[in-house]
């Protein structure tokens, strides 16, 4: 269920405390534990520290982030990929196809 329209967009006023009067530039990684803060249009250019519960993940605003929590863009669950023995067979045949793939390119640049 979203937010009321009346209440207006919630952000943490810790969050806002800590970039008020400050540069983006000049200030380094902002950490917060604040997962439920909206981005607000002030944030725009600063770096946050958002806690996913184990670390801090940095996340870069851009204006395309306004609106949206700063708990979407710092992921709380680490995938771990499907497939096993199998796969991992796939992926090492992949990876050699790519370096002989780059060696031929290179090989091609030094004989023009």
């Amino acid at each position: 269920m979203s937010r009321s329209s009346t209440k207006g967009p919630y952000v943490d006023p810790r969050v806002l405390k800590k970039i008020e009067g400050k540069k983006p530039t000049e200030t380094g990684i902002i950490k917060t534990w604040s997962r439920a803060c909206q981005i607000a249009p002030e944030m725009v250019g600063f770096t946050f520290g958002v806690h996913n519960g184990k670390n801090h993940i940095e996340v870069f605003v851009t204006e395309d982030m306004v609106g949206h929590r700063l708990g979407e863009f710092a992921l709380t669950r680490k995938f771990v990929r499907h497939g096993g023995k199998m796969q991992k067979e796939l992926e090492t045949k992949q990876k050699e196809a790519e370096i002989t793939a780059a060696k031929a390119a290179k090989g091609a640049e030094a004989k023009k």
